[in-house]
């Protein structure tokens, strides 16, 4: 349940992001987790705290003994329990930092205390249970299931209003049993709204539960015994409708843990093949996959031959052949022929797992949009509160109104006063947008950057691995120094295959059968390339930038680069201390995808630079391959952080996409960062602000569409709630408006707001 906290234990992984001054989608003061945040106000919205970041830190220094305590609070899920949380826990000595995942209803706390007693009591004063975690995240074994709520109280509370509607309507009985007939169906389906009203006005927190519990309370008071009924009953059902549909929104997440198996077929010691819980088995474990299973574990093919189904990690829509060698992840279909795998990472490092985490704490990713909300509602419902107040005196005392109409008409106001529609409509559309993505292979760290998409006006490209398949192949071998016949491929491809960079290792597979020599003082240089000591001699395996900075080029070496530049061939000589001794050229060959994203993105009016350490020669011939409209040469990874930033000075928007080491700067200076098949690679996952998780760059303009989508539904949903409020705000002091319509505007809106965002999620 606990675990030790270190002081930067919640530093968020985009703590390296963009450090510019434009008015970028994303404010770092809002979506750096590891930043201080204040607590929630005193007076909220009905969901006031659904733009709280997931993470609030409490006190400005995480203590060095802190620990991090996990629970689930099944009554968690919504952001008014997430405020009445954060303002309860807050005042506690010992809590430094709270993280709420309200998608999984858990809470994290790190605090001093010895044990958890206090907050668990703190919660509990709240109405609601705090059932302890471990640190895999399973309840303890005296956990208690949170019961499931009856349907047949709010039935018969349905029936119950219904008759005092009639009875009241056919004058049928006595005034006595209108009265009797309601308050049953206030108690039988309004209990729980009190309780939570009540708690929230001791917090002195003004969400939907304590505006409706003080409305319902004022009808019954001046008389209004039906309506009084009905609209507890309709906010009942209206709830719970509304509950429904976010879980659709949380399941759409939470679906993605039921793709892993929870056994896996393991081999003991003794040979024996045994099912195993997929928690207990050991890294470097070999596992068997039948035809037609799940893979339980990421893992690296030993033996056998078949055909992955890996959509629900990549979003491919094909099955890729798998043999010997090669990667699979949790959660894959296994289709054609048996496979066995060594185990490379536990179930909760997975591939699988690290995207549920990520998404998962994406959601505390503030977008502008949510941030907006959140202030609107910080001001709006007190003030609409004081107003209801104002209406109920006001016009009685100084112009002689009636106190029952204009009483009637406050309460009115209290019903439309939470902005409940406004605040829910955002956290339910950005959830489902980064659920609708990541079904596509492409995992947003945040809406911040799923609202940011839509703005970008300039994408720059890395060349090896993003616009071509990042496979070259040795195309051309060329001694240049006599003495080094047949032994310069040796040396190139001995420092070749110490390097992870494509160009070198395509010059190191010629030579993949054969013993490599013994390299020592290994070093790479970026941007350049390789160098290293082979029996005691400094050799260096870099491009022409390296053989200009070691001052080893001439005329005659000049001329044979730029005859093989020109054919779009990458060059890369092997270098000693006396010049050069030989030369490669490698050539790529262009995805078929690329064209196409780059036809796509130019389509939806973004241009296209390529930004690339090859030679510029080549870099033009493949940017007109694919349609690029600027390509960039010869370029450093500061060449590429420049080039960036003066794409920025030019007033552009701009998202960098890349795979390597090389394109890190960039892809932290850029607005938005794209890291490409990042499918088992941790760092990508971590640190992109969108991670491809294949090599289909088509998924950037999917991913621009989608945001373009997002921006629209969450523009409907704030004229719409907006709209209807100010409607029904003006229409109430007219005395037109009734407590039933209140509610029906008020929850109505919600229920369409939240089914118009929940439509990213269809396929």
């Amino acid at each position: 349940m606990n675990q030790p906290v270190s002081p930067d234990h919640v530093g968020h992984a985009h703590d390296h992001k963009h450090e510019h001054s434009h008015d970028h989608a994303h404010d770092h003061a809002d979506h750096d987790h590891a930043s201080p945040a204040p607590a929630a106000p005193a007076h909220g919205s009905c969901c006031s705290g659904a733009a709280a970041p997931a993470l609030v830190q409490l006190r400005e220094t995480t203590s060095s003994d802190a620990r991090l305590s996990r629970f689930r609070i099944e009554a968690m899920d919504c952001p008014t329990e997430q405020t009445l949380i954060q303002n309860k826990l807050g005042k506690l000595d010992g809590v430094e930092q709270l993280e709420f995942n309200l998608i999984n209803r858990i809470l994290g706390v790190t605090h001093t205390h010895p044990d958890t007693r206090g907050i668990e009591q703190a919660i509990t004063s709240l109405g609601m249970h705090a059932e302890p975690l471990d640190d895999a995240g399973e309840a303890g074994s005296d956990a208690v299931a949170a019961p499931k709520k009856a349907w047949w109280p709010l039935a018969l509370s349905g029936v119950a209003a219904l008759a005092a509607e009639i009875v009241h309507f056919t004058n049928a009985a006595p005034e006595w049993a209108v009265a009797l007939l309601a308050l049953a169906a206030i108690l039988g389906c309004g209990l729980g709204t009190y309780k939570k009203g009540w708690i929230a006005l001791k917090n002195r927190n003004l969400n939907i539960n304590a505006l409706m519990s003080i409305a319902v309370t004022g009808a019954v008071l001046i008389g209004q015994w039906p309506e009084a009924a009905m609209v507890m009953v309709l906010f009942t059902l209206a709830e719970l409708i509304e509950a429904r549909s976010l879980d659709r929104a949380r399941n759409a997440i939470g679906g993605l843990m039921q793709l892993a198996p929870d056994l896996a077929t393991v081999r003991q010691a003794n040979g024996q093949w045994q099912e195993v819980d997929v928690r207990q088995v050991a890294l470097g474990a070999t596992v068997r996959v039948r035809p037609g299973e799940r893979i339980g574990l990421d893992g690296e093919v030993l033996q056998g031959q078949s055909s992955i189904d890996q959509a629900p990690i990549t979003g491919e829509s094909l099955p890729v052949e798998k043999g010997p060698g090669d990667k699979v992840f949790a959660g894959t279909i296994n289709q054609s022929g048996a496979l066995e795998y060594r185990v490379t990472a536990a179930a909760g490092q997975s591939t699988l797992a690290r995207i549920i985490k990520a998404v998962e704490q994406a959601q505390g990713a503030r977008a502008p949009t949510q941030r907006f909300v959140d202030q609107f509602s910080r001001i709006y419902t007190p003030v609409v509160f004081v107003l209801a107040l104002a209406v109920a005196v006001v016009a009685p005392l100084f112009f002689g109104g009636l106190w029952f109409d204009w009483i009637y008409r406050a309460l009115v106001l209290l019903v439309v006063a939470c902005p409940c529609a406004l605040v829910i409509s955002t956290p339910v559309t950005i959830v489902s947008g980064l659920a609708a993505a990541a079904r596509k292979g492409i995992l947003i760290k945040g809406g911040v950057y799923l609202e940011g998409g839509r703005k970008l006006s300039f994408l720059a490209l890395d060349k090896t691995g993003t616009i071509t398949h990042g496979k070259p192949v040795q195309t051309d071998y060329r001694v240049l120094d006599a003495r080094f016949e047949g032994r310069a491929q040796h040396i190139a491809a001995s420092l070749g295959a110490r390097s992870d960079h494509p160009v070198s290792m395509a010059i190191a597979q010629q030579y993949a059968d054969q013993p490599l020599a013994e390299v020592s003082e290994f070093q790479a240089l970026m941007g350049r390339g390789v160098g290293g000591k082979i029996d005691g001699v400094l050799y260096h395996l870099g491009n022409h930038r390296l053989v200009e900075e070691l001052g080893l080029c001439s005329p005659e070496l000049e001329a044979q680069l730029d005859e093989l530049e020109r054919q779009g061939k990458t060059v890369v000589l092997l270098l000693d201390a006396s010049g050069p001794l030989a030369l490669f050229a490698v050539a790529d060959t262009v995805k078929e995808s690329s064209r196409e994203a780059i036809a796509q993105l130019h389509a939806l009016g973004i241009k296209t630079v390529m930004l690339t350490g090859d030679n510029p020669h080549t870099a033009e011939a493949i940017a007109a391959q694919v349609g690029i409209d600027e390509a960039r040469g010869n370029l450093l990874p500061a060449d590429k952080l420049k080039a960036i930033e003066d794409l920025y000075a030019q007033g552009h928007r701009v998202g960098m996409v890349g795979d390597g080491i090389n394109d890190a700067p960039a892809l932290a200076r850029a607005e938005i960062g794209f890291a490409m098949a990042a499918a088992g690679t941790d760092t990508a996952i971590e640190t992109a602000d969108v991670a491809l998780m294949d090599d289909d760059l088509r998924k950037i303009p999917a991913f621009v569409r989608l945001s373009r989508q997002s921006a629209a539904i969450l523009v409907q949903n704030i004229v719409l709630a907006l709209g209807i409020k100010a409607i029904f705000l003006a229409i109430t002091f007219t005395g037109m408006a009734t407590l039933w319509m209140a509610v029906f505007a008020d929850m109505g809106v919600s229920l369409l707001v939240v089914f118009n965002g929940l439509r990213l999620l269809r396929k």
